[in-house]
């Protein structure tokens, strides 16, 4: 994953630095702010890493890996390098928790044994954009890439069954987290509002990681951390 990374670093500035040379030593560097609402999806039962979590947990527990589909919102400064090459630096938060319980299984009582799944992430990135035609005053598309950092929290909290116990019924509360370095692929455009200040954004982002679980706590050893996200914004430039 670090060869991977780097590799793809690499290979973005030379990217970069081939498509800006055009532009004149005097040319201005135009910042902007770029703010989003959106949501998160994570990658399919039939996409994710060996040993996921959710994939274990899934014959267990009465949930779907899409259940885990929410909100994200995320902020990013632009230093745009002529109408052609930006740089940018952000960061985003997503949260959701999935109440969930046994399948084949109910406390003595007949009632069901509840457990709660929450994941959240908040990845800081750093990407470069190709904007191969339109200026700041027109439509422009993109595509662009980059790397990222995502600081993630799983935990898996209620109450859960002991099989080599008699099926005890127990309340536990388990947690992982971690910092996991993670490739980014995006792809998307911007519409000028009333001239080249402000604009409307729309961009779709990929990023693929996964994360280290103890399996004394979890079914899985990994959670994957891989997913897409569709972000609606407003951008504005100084």
């Amino acid at each position: 994953m670090r060869h991977t990374l780097k590799v793809l670093g690499v290979g973005l500035l030379m990217t970069a630095a081939m498509v800006a040379r055009p532009a004149t030593a005097s040319a201005q560097v135009v910042q902007s702010l770029n703010l989003n609402l959106g949501v998160w999806m994570p990658r399919g039962e039939d996409t994710r890493v060996a040993n996921d979590v959710w994939i274990k947990d899934l014959p267990v527990y009465r949930f779907e890996v899409k259940d885990f589909t929410g909100g994200e919102v995320s902020a990013e400064w632009n230093f745009a390098f002529g109408d052609r090459v930006e740089l940018g630096l952000g960061g985003a938060l997503y949260q959701r928790t999935v109440t969930t319980n046994y399948r084949d299984y109910t406390n003595p009582n007949g009632s069901e044994v509840v457990s709660k799944f929450k994941l959240r992430t908040a990845p800081v990135t750093g990407v470069i954009r190709i904007l191969p035609f339109g200026t700041a005053r027109s439509f422009q598309p993109y595509i662009g890439g980059g790397i990222g950092v995502i600081n993630w929290r799983y935990s898996e909290v209620g109450d859960f069954i002991d099989f080599n116990d008699h099926n005890n019924v127990y309340h536990a509360q388990y947690t992982a987290t971690g910092n996991t370095p993670a490739p980014v692929f995006l792809a998307g455009f911007r519409a000028p509002v009333g001239g080249d200040v402000w604009a409307i954004t729309m961009e779709g982002r990929y990023m693929r990681a996964e994360g280290n679980l103890n399996t004394n706590d979890f079914l899985g050893s990994k959670i994957d951390l891989g997913g897409t996200s569709l972000r609606f914004g407003v951008l504005v430039r100084f």
